[in-house]
């Protein structure tokens, strides 16, 4: 993990590419205690060894089904009539697919171990966390953290997608949902030290996988005042998710950016959804 001093910083943001209705605005003062949060995104070799320790069940094991992207998900699974999501086409339920088998019955981790662990609910992060020691981060935390010292930036590394010409993140390039050119080098996950870090030492704050955040939802915000240590609403039915994934593509989803912000129930899982932890200092 990496110690951050916190101290008050500018979360949210304003210009063309916010999402007014996840949000993002307005740009707010926001004071934070120090804390901890994870180098990585917890890896599919972390979170079988909590398994093993636990014998937690997970929400997509216990529902034995979970969303897989179409482009990833093999034929077999496709011509079984796989549930389709009406607004999101692209994404298959798939009977079966669970953490450990990603792309259903016939998939497997066994290279993967270093890659984020995927198909796992806010229930799932927060028993891993618990019995970690640890806890999720904020949605505040989590911004501050991914910011890496830069205020008011798109992303970890400044304004510019490319950095010196350089991909710094693992999301979709091309024309989406149908070809992906993998200039990044991935079409799925990435292992969690792919890239370089932020200034704060951290890795994939952006793409890769959508991370689960403590909070409940909420899109209603004031500027002006300083929030010190906000966690949320202290309820809801939608739990944050920060930082974007594979699949992210700038013709449907740019939510790949510091401030940018998505919800789900906290029962939901699907193949590009993980996680990371932070503690109190």
């Amino acid at each position: 993990m990496v110690r951050l001093k916190g101290g008050i910083f500018q979360m949210g943001a304003n210009g063309p590419k916010v999402w007014d209705s996840d949000g993002e605005r307005p740009v707010r003062p926001v004071k934070l205690r120090p804390f901890y949060i994870d180098m990585f995104a917890v890896s599919n070799c972390q979170f079988e060894k909590f398994i093993a320790s636990t014998s937690h069940v997970t929400d997509a094991e216990r529902f034995d089904w979970s969303y897989v992207f179409t482009g990833l998900a093999n034929g077999k699974h496709k011509s079984k009539k796989s549930l389709s999501h009406v607004q999101t086409p692209w994404w298959l339920g798939v009977k079966g697919a669970y953490w450990k088998n990603p792309e259903g019955p016939g998939s497997s981790i066994s290279k993967r171990m270093n890659h984020p662990v995927v198909h796992i609910s806010w229930n799932d992060a927060l028993a891993y966390a618990k019995w970690a020691d640890k806890r999720l981060p904020t949605e505040s935390e989590w911004e501050y953290a991914a910011r890496g010292g830069l205020e008011g930036r798109l992303y970890p590394w400044g304004d510019n997608l490319l950095k010196d010409g350089v991909h710094h993140c693992n999301i979709w390039q091309g024309q989406f949902p149908h070809n992906n050119t993998l200039k990044d080098g991935f079409r799925g996950t990435a292992p969690v030290d792919t890239f370089p870090s932020n200034g704060f030492g951290l890795y994939n704050m952006i793409g890769n996988v959508w991370e689960w955040c403590y909070d409940w939802w909420s899109v209603y915000f004031r500027g002006g005042r300083t929030a010190v240590n906000p966690d949320g609403p202290p309820s809801g039915a939608h739990k944050v998710m920060r930082g974007g994934s594979y699949l992210c593509h700038d013709s449907y989803c740019n939510r790949y950016r510091n401030s940018a912000r998505t919800n789900n129930t906290p029962d939901t899982s699907t193949g590009n959804i993980g996680f990371r932890c932070a503690s109190n200092a």
